[in-house]
């Protein structure tokens, strides 16, 4: 005779609605990581522009690029499944020895 859990179906509701949320505020991160290098390198572009008129060298390309790499990175990140959703708790657990 088989019983069944009336809390698991709820239990895995939980679980799923956590790691919808936990994607949900990495995304946030990553739209918030997209939005601080769109107007500190507009900043940037504007600075070189006046300083040098646009005819002088334009140095603000080198920060654009630089940290366009870690944008691209971290959308990576976001975008390829590099590590299962509880992966980082099996590595916690492997590390205290359980």
């Amino acid at each position: 005779m088989t019983t069944t859990d009336p809390l698991r179906p709820k239990l895995a509701e939980d679980e799923a609605y956590e790691l919808a949320r936990k994607r949900a505020v990495d995304v946030q991160g990553l739209y918030i990581h997209l939005i601080v290098y769109a107007v500190i390198n507009a900043g940037l572009f504007t600075i070189n522009w006046l300083t040098t008129g646009g005819d002088g060298p334009w140095w603000a390309v080198w920060p654009l690029f630089g940290w366009g790499i870690g944008v691209l990175v971290h959308m990576a990140t976001m975008m390829v499944p590099v590590f299962s959703p509880d992966w980082a708790d099996r590595r916690a657990a492997r590390m205290v020895g359980r």
